[in-house]
């Protein structure tokens, strides 16, 4: 019996090693495949027409036209970049100091927005101001925004961020209403306030998610609101809602999954304002409803049973047609640069086809899609660690800057007895 102990021995080892390495294997393989690695890095992929202007751009703004390389390790993955902005923000986000703006408006409720001044002069020596709108329930102090605005205010740019309407915790609402999907109210408040206090300035709009369909339906629905814009930076949006609305409950890229994420979070700001939005005798009228809301698991259930009736819409599906930017942004005229990432888990790849077909269609327009990135992530960085600034704050800040070029460099051009066409080669 003695000689089979020894016969069995070597081989369990040998076994349990074998285990050991298949599991190994496993876990590699899921990491790679979760994280990405095997995919390339690549510089963005871009639609546009051949113009003068958009040579200039390609030739100036370099961000656009070189590869975006993400951090080695996790930055190819999609949902770590979103996951990491959302959680950590930032690396070391700065702290800006600005000034709180209380803005009424005609239907009782108050708009609020942030003002920052620049930090110095701006390149071309004109007057500049950022209007920035935030993504979903976002504000001024989220650490996306807060980094973007010190970064722009250093490059000479004056900066306004609008708080969307009940997203700041300690802000009363003063009307039972708070932001919607498409809801330009508050941000035309704050344009025309801008343009009021500031005659010189010329202004750059940008807008960030939910924001960047506001922006883009701001500047669609009126030709006045274009006035004094230089150009428009739109990031991460995804242009029609009711398209989207489909997307958002499917599993693939576990976007149902981020759905409840947000819809958590809508849910909190709903209720942390309960009182103004359905207070005394609203209460009575909206009490099915938030027995609803309390249940609901989805942006679109929130979506049917509160925000569509801030504004008096039938249906959900008459909500998301009216307040997407779909409908109104090829009435934007000015230079319009609209950015997205292939691996958003939010933004399903069906929806990109609306900024390709359009900037195909209208010389003002520019898409640019990067390969990663995530939902506002585009975390840059060498292996393991970000740097502050990412891939789209320098996109930005680089585009608007070529635009301020481009207006001042037209400017004598224009009064000059040159063509057009001359004009734009001696440039070129």
């Amino acid at each position: 019996g003695n000689s089979d102990l020894h016969t069995i021995s070597p081989e369990m080892p040998a076994m349990f090693d074998g285990m050991k390495l298949a599991a190994v294997a496993t876990v590699l393989y899921i990491i790679v495949r979760c994280l990405n690695l095997k995919s390339s890095t690549a510089a963005p992929d871009l639609t546009y027409q051949d113009t003068a202007l958009n040579r200039f751009l390609l030739k100036s703004c370099s961000q656009l036209s070189k590869e975006y390389i993400p951090p080695l390790l996790w930055g190819k993955s999609g949902h770590l970049q979103t996951a990491l902005y959302g959680k950590l923000g930032r690396v070391s986000s700065p702290h800006p100091c600005g000034i709180r703006k209380y803005l009424p408006m005609q239907d009782g409720a108050t708009a609020t927005f942030d003002l920052f001044e620049p930090l110095g002069d701006h390149q071309t020596g004109d007057d500049i101001t950022m209007v920035i709108c935030p993504g979903i329930g976002n504000h001024s102090e989220k650490h996306y925004i807060r980094t973007f605005v010190d970064y722009a205010q250093k490059d000479g740019y004056r900066c306004a961020v609008l708080n969307h309407l009940g997203a700041l915790p300690n802000i009363e609402l003063t009307s039972p209403r708070m932001f919607t999907y498409g809801c330009t109210w508050e941000f035309a408040a704050m344009v025309g306030y801008i343009k009021r206090a500031y005659p010189q300035t010329q202004l750059i709009v940008v807008g960030f998610s939910l924001g960047g369909n506001i922006v883009c339906k701001f500047l669609g629905e009126n030709r006045v609101n274009q006035e004094r814009v230089l150009c428009c930076v739109s990031v991460c949006q995804g242009y029609s809602a009711l398209r989207a609305q489909e997307t958002f409950l499917q599993w693939d890229q576990f976007r149902r999954f981020y759905n409840f994420l947000m819809a958590d979070n809508m849910k909190k700001i709903i209720l942390s304002h309960r009182h103004s939005l359905f207070g005394g005798s609203l209460l009575k009228k909206f009490d099915t409803d938030l027995n609803r809301l309390y249940i609901a698991t989805s942006l679109t259930q929130i979506d049917d049973n509160i925000m569509r009736k801030f504004h008096g819409y039938s249906s959900l599906k008459e909500y998301y047609e009216k307040e997407s930017c779909v409908h109104y942004i090829h009435n934007v005229d000015v230079p319009l640069l609209l950015v997205n990432a292939a691996d958003d888990p939010l933004v399903h790849d069906s929806l990109l086809a609306i900024p390709r077909t359009l900037a195909a269609k209208k010389p003002n327009v520019i898409f640019a899609l990067t390969l990663h990135g995530g939902h506002l992530g585009f975390f840059e960085g060498d292996v393991l660690f970000p740097q502050p600034l990412t891939w789209m704050d320098k996109v930005i800040v680089g585009y608007a800057n070529t635009m301020c070029q481009w207006e001042k460099q037209k400017a004598p051009c224009q009064a000059s007895h040159l063509t057009g066409s001359s004009c734009a080669e001696a440039k070129a």
